[in-house]
């Protein structure tokens, strides 16, 4: 499977910290076309295939696991590391900044 040279090679799972990593910056294309994907119910064989340049067909098992880990990885992404984009602080970095 021919990859796209402009997107840097995915890794067999997502990061799972809880701050953005380099990963994460590097692949923020990855993670807008996997809920994009998502939103249009498409398949995830095909999202893999296209978007994460995985062939399903020769191992389906890896390919649903760095799929999961991907997406899940967008999700955490709109719902919590958007604020480390944006350089927006949660009320608990805020109380911490306070305490010390």
């Amino acid at each position: 499977m021919a990859e796209d040279p402009s997107t840097p090679p995915v890794a067999d799972t997502a990061p799972d910290a809880a701050v953005l990593t380099t990963y994460d910056n590097q692949h923020l294309t990855t993670y807008l076309r996997l809920l994009d994907a998502e939103a249009s119910n498409a398949d995830w064989e095909e999202a893999a295939q296209i978007v994460l340049n995985l062939d399903p067909k020769a191992d389906k098992s890896k390919a649903r696991r760095v799929w999961e880990s991907h997406l899940a990885r967008a999700h955490w992404l709109t719902n919590n590391g958007y604020r480390h984009l944006l350089g927006v602080s949660t009320g608990s970095e805020h109380r911490a900044r306070s305490d010390g």
